[in-house]
């Protein structure tokens, strides 16, 4: 026993005092860094500085001609519909889905409005109703196809792109309703290009309801539990529904609420144009994910602010205007809104691979 006793006192081990812990490195705290963090709170402050440099570098070059009133608001005229339908492809790439379809259903809402206003007599209030209800029906198939099948949004919108669009073509036969038929006798369709002047400045309906819209739909995704299911859906559908967020419920109303928009910007679009045209807004559903992207809005879901996606409508609409006071040819526009998509997906990666 003594012995074993003693084999014992030799193999355990001494007591110590201190016990050495391994050492972590500290968090990195350099300017990169920091910069880093920042835009990862704040997504939306990237294209707000590129906006306020455009804005800077086309008005020290244009002087008076870019920063008059009229100029500066006849940028967000020209945006105003851009606009709208950006701000429901957010809701949708929020999701981690993308709409191909918002300029489709935006014309055919359209359409609908002034179709049954002239072909069927019907009253304009009662046909600006259909033709919001047209829009939100169309959000709503593809919104079950998505949540209740869980078929790709691209495969899906795609789909309803090409459905819609030769609906559209079909149901109106092709027909222009021109724009002194419907100021004589149906005022109310062009209600939201109507225009008023303030200190020089001049704005219309729709650009009042571009800007409410997106400064309302930004504080429900901000303050209310629907927009933090909408985050928590992009973010990780599988992680939300394990937390008890109906994630079909919140992807139908989004593809429903997305409809809406559009249907929305297709009476903004008659307002605009001043007719019902169904070969109107053909490039919307690209100029609206540009906006998108541009804005700050990751394509891989859950992450941005919805007011980047005005920024990134503002951006083209401040390049567009800019280069045309310089007697520039469009391409450049094109070439240099390229290279800002790029580099705003290069951004979004950046800051998405960095900051944890």
């Amino acid at each position: 026993m003594t012995d074993r006793n003693n084999s014992f006192e030799k193999i355990a081990p001494e007591p110590t005092a201190d016990i050495a812990l391994p050492a972590f490195a500290p968090a990195s705290t350099g300017f990169l860094s920091r910069l880093q963090h920042l835009l990862h709170s704040n997504p939306s402050m990237v294209p707000l500085i590129v906006l306020l440099m455009s804005v800077g570098v086309f008005g020290l070059v244009l002087g008076e001609r870019f920063f008059s009133p009229f100029a500066l608001t006849l940028i967000l005229q020209q945006v105003q519909i851009v606009g709208i339908i950006a701000a429901a492809q957010s809701l949708i790439i929020l999701t981690k889905g993308i709409d191909l379809s918002v300029g489709a259903i935006m014309v055919l809402s359209s359409v609908v409005m002034g179709q049954f206003t002239f072909r069927y007599g019907i009253p304009v209030p009662i046909s600006i109703i259909c033709g919001l209800i047209c829009g939100m029906a169309c959000g709503a198939v593809s919104g079950l196809l998505v949540s209740r099948m869980k078929l790709p949004p691209f495969i899906v919108t795609l789909g309803m792109w090409q459905i819609v669009l030769a609906t559209n073509f079909l149901y109106s036969g092709n027909e222009t309703i021109r724009a002194q038929i419907i100021e004589t006798e149906a005022p109310l369709l062009q209600f939201f290009g109507t225009k008023f002047s303030i200190g020089g400045a001049v704005f219309t309906f729709g650009v009042i309801f571009m800007v409410l819209l997106i400064v309302g739909l930004a504080y429900a995704l901000k303050h209310t539990a629907w927009g933090r299911h909408v985050y928590a859906v992009g973010d990780d559908i599988d992680a939300a529904e394990l937390s008890g967020v109906k994630t079909g419920r919140v992807l139908l109303s989004v593809y429903m609420l997305s409809g809406l928009i559009c249907a929305f910007a297709g009476w903004a679009l008659i307002g605009r144009i001043g007719s019902v045209s169904p070969t109107a807004g053909q490039l919307s559903n690209i100029e609206s994910i540009t906006a998108v992207v541009i804005g700050g809005i990751s394509l891989f879901g859950g992450r941005g602010s919805i007011m980047g996606a005005l920024y990134g409508a503002l951006i083209v609409g401040v390049f567009t205007l800019g280069l045309r006071l310089l007697g520039a040819d469009a391409q450049w526009t094109y070439l240099l809104i390229g290279v800002l998509i790029i580099c705003a997906v290069a951004v979004d990666q950046w800051i998405r691979r960095v900051s944890v």
